[in-house]
């Protein structure tokens, strides 16, 4: 299985970033959360100096074997009709992209449907969705290996450009199940409380999606044709999406980079969850965007420790609640650049350092 060089974040310079902000002429501490992250920051980038040059935005698409046994209200085809949307502008990420300044990638992965013909999208299918673990692995290794790599050669490609942050976002219908399930077995949460509605499921639908959900675990588990659940990358195979693979390849290969992850909601959180659980140190690399509405987010929020940026009660996906958060981290960068300090402002420092 591929193998990722991820350090951890060299602190040598913690201290002379720590003296910068404190020096800006405000009082110290006052600008919160803004502090912290401008520090992370700067420990990425290594630099008193950060900057966050030529944002992209990475949709990557994938259809689900298990949307078959009815858990998302949301008809399969929905995937591609809404891939060939996004082509034309018309999706909520296609407007934050263009009101954020990011380069926006819209990518096939493993969508069930033949879009080979349509501009604007990269073609990197693997497969027209992956299988239906309710029977089966999702994917063979040799699929998720081809995932992983789809990852890192767009991370590379922004990286090629002159990308300093890296915004991910998917579109796959039936993708909260595998995040739920991953949310179940890297957690060790019960998964009824792992599992909410999607894309809008009553509460039959949600009872019937744990119904298949904990019949898929049960059978896997106990499967005599293949080995036990014995590493993180077993658990991704057997119940992952294309679109998350690929997103788990992006962030781990973006962190190798030096550059800024930013986290989006339960999906892509799940991918981070799964990202960190492989290599601990990508952490570090990582922004949580938000709080999403899908219920077990805030599990894996909790899960992670991760205190996210926004709380607004989002859960369309695409990676919109990150590029909502984008300006938030902007303005840390900007504190640290821009403001003055209290020497040539000729402001009296009336505390200590």
């Amino acid at each position: 299985m591929k193998q990722f060089n991820i350090p951890a974040l060299d602190r040598s310079m913690q201290g002379a970033i720590q003296q910068k902000i404190d020096n800006l002429n405000k009082p110290k501490g006052s600008l919160g959360r803004l502090e912290q992250l401008a520090m992370q920051v700067c420990l990425i980038q290594q630099t008193l100096s950060p900057s966050l040059n030529h944002p992209c935005h990475l949709l990557l698409g994938g259809d689900h074997g298990i949307e078959r046994e009815g858990v998302s209200v949301s008809p399969r085809e929905v995937t591609w009709q809404q891939m060939v949307n996004f082509t034309r502008g018309g999706g909520g990420v296609n407007m934050f992209c263009r009101q954020h300044g990011f380069k926006l990638r819209i990518v096939d992965v493993g969508v069930d449907h033949d879009l080979s013909a349509v501009p604007g999208i990269i073609q990197r299918k693997i497969a027209r969705g992956t299988k239906n673990f309710l029977y089966e692995p999702a994917m063979s290794e040799a699929e998720m290996e081809e995932a992983l790599q789809v990852g890192c050669d767009l991370a590379d490609d922004c990286a090629n450009e002159g990308c300093q942050v890296l915004s991910i976002g998917e579109m796959g219908i039936g993708n909260t199940s595998p995040s739920s399930i991953w949310l179940h077995l890297f957690a060790n949460i019960p998964l009824k409380e792992c599992i909410g509605a999607g894309s809008g499921l009553d509460a039959p639908g949600i009872q019937h999606k744990y119904e298949v959900l904990r019949q898929a675990v049960e059978r896997s588990t106990f499967n005599a044709q293949r080995p036990a659940f014995n590493t993180c990358t077993e658990i991704l195979r057997y119940f992952g999406g294309f679109e998350m693979i690929a997103a788990i390849g992006a962030m781990l290969r973006a962190a190798e980079l030096r550059m800024v992850v930013l986290v989006d909601g339960f999906i892509m959180t799940a991918c981070a969850m799964a990202a960190i659980q492989w290599f601990p140190s990508v952490e570090h690399y990582m922004v949580f965007t938000h709080c999403g509405d899908e219920k077990g987010h805030r599990l894996m929020l909790d899960f992670l420790g991760a205190d996210p940026l926004l709380h607004l009660g989002l859960k369309l996906g695409e990676g919109t609640g990150a590029l909502c958060a984008f300006p938030i981290i902007d303005s840390a960068v900007r504190m640290v650049n821009e403001m003055n300090n209290f020497h040539d402002a000729h402001i009296t420092k009336y505390f200590d350092l």
